[in-house]
């Protein structure tokens, strides 16, 4: 039997995307095996949202190869789209597919019969208008499964490429969406993570949007947790959120992108929000919810951010009560009006700004896990983190950790978080009926994602 190897790079959209092209080589009789296992094809999805996602493409390349020498070399995804002459020259790559293509790797493989000479198909972004299913079952975690509902933007952020990789934004339509979340319920999940580009413009040239589509799943019997992976400010309107806040299907999770606390760097960025809507979406979350987790991407080192400005970034986070931060050190790339902004920030001061928030987001993270102890919560256990011990997580994504000698994988559990140390909550079972003895054989192979 063939082999072949998934790496993906970047977003929980990739994830999906990797997991649904890797069933279909599994229906091709495929076996899928580890990036660093001997594979006869690999495939590598990427991301090219910062620089640093370019260069381990590039690194994987060869870190594959040094695996498995003779592999056909497949790249995919946001970096193949922008860049394929740049991916096509490096020494062992066999295929470059863009946006459109990457579906259909069987049709432009030949065989994956190495020919000494890389091929590179990549339409032209305007014909980058078409939706495929995506979702993350069978290949990636047991639990919890990522369903692509959106994919593209019509936003014009200064910094981002991507909508110069994935074109403009599109939807799956109401009907088929359900129709996915019912299959994923009927292969064993509890959970569905609804992902795309923009989550939140989901619909709109369709003429629905995301309520209708919430209002529809969560009347899907068997589903027990909806949670959006990401959803731009703006998009969060009143009536939405008291939707989500209002159902107890929907995770009490908000991931919410800031990019920076400063009005003028927010106007700079093109961002169609400023700082009051932001602390009012917040201020409406925790009143309704005090436990909500919230997260925030924050971009530091944009251009024109002087010390003052930063320090007012800093400022309105430290004030947030928000939950955690994912920091993202600006990076320059290639076709984005940030390119041509003034005063660029040089990279020692983007670094030294970058390492102060995320200390000031693990302070955040850990003040944010301590609120939960004494408390009880529901907890989705994914499976064995060690002999003993199983792991999940809460609605408002708080990680637990509670010691058992039973399989609790794919369970919903009362959970009492007994106290916080170094690795996380630590918590006690409150229901101890127990189904089965834990399996200590190795879970499937999953596929791996690096953000």
């Amino acid at each position: 039997m063939k082999r072949v190897a998934f790496h993906t790079l970047g977003c929980k959209l990739n994830l999906a995307e990797t997991s649904t092209i890797g069933r279909q080589f599994v229906d091709g009789g495929f076996e899928v095996v580890k990036i660093d296992q001997k594979a006869d094809v690999c495939v590598i999805n990427t991301c090219s949202v910062t620089e640093r996602a370019d260069r381990e493409c590039r690194q994987i390349v060869r870190r594959a190869l040094r695996h498995s020498p003779e592999a056909f070399v497949i790249v995919i995804g946001c970096y193949a789209q922008l860049q394929p002459e740049e991916i096509a020259s490096i020494p062992g790559v066999d295929l470059v597919l863009g946006s459109k293509e990457k579906f259909d790797i069987f049709r432009f493989a030949n065989g994956f019969s190495k020919s000494g000479e890389a091929q590179a198909v990549v339409s032209p972004l305007q014909d980058v208008d078409t939706f495929s299913i995506a979702s993350s079952v069978g290949l990636s975690e047991r639990t919890r499964a990522f369903l692509k509902i959106q994919d593209g933007c019509d936003y014009s952020c200064s910094f981002c490429t991507i909508p110069l990789a994935r074109g403009a934004s599109r939807s799956l339509e109401v009907t088929p969406t359900v129709s996915q979340a019912r299959e994923i319920v009927a292969a064993g999940y509890k959970e569905i993570v609804l992902t795309g580009v923009n989550v939140g413009d989901y619909g709109k040239k369709i003429d629905t949007n995301l309520l209708a589509l919430l209002r529809d799943l969560v009347a899907v019997e068997g589903l027990e947790r909806i949670r959006i992976s990401s959803i731009e400010p703006n998009l969060l309107s009143d009536e939405l959120l008291e939707f989500w806040l209002g159902n107890e299907k929907l995770c009490k999770h908000f991931h919410m992108p800031l990019q920076a606390g400063s009005d003028e760097l927010l106007k700079g960025m093109r961002r169609r929000y400023l700082t009051d809507w932001y602390a009012d979406r917040v201020s409406t979350i925790k009143s309704a919810h005090p436990d909500a987790g919230i997260g925030v991407d924050i971009i530091v080192g944009f251009p024109g951010e002087t010390d003052e400005l930063f320090e007012e970034t800093y400022r309105f986070l430290v004030e947030l009560p928000v939950s955690y931060l994912h920091v993202f050190t600006y990076s320059e790339r290639p076709h984005t009006h940030a390119l041509t902004l003034p005063d660029h920030i040089e990279p020692r001061l983007r670094f030294e700004r970058s390492e102060r928030l995320r200390i000031l987001g693990a302070k955040k993270r850990r003040a944010f896990d301590l609120s939960f102890v004494g408390s009880t919560v529901e907890v989705l256990f994914e499976g064995e983190s060690d002999h003993g011990w199983m792991t999940g997580l809460t609605g408002e994504y708080v990680r637990a950790k509670v010691p058992t000698e039973y399989d609790l994988s794919n369970q919903i559990r009362k959970t009492k978080i007994k106290h916080f140390g170094e690795e996380g909550c630590i918590g006690e079972l409150v229901d101890t009926s127990f189904p089965q003895p834990i399996n200590h054989q190795a879970f499937p192979n999953e596929v791996t994602v690096c953000v």
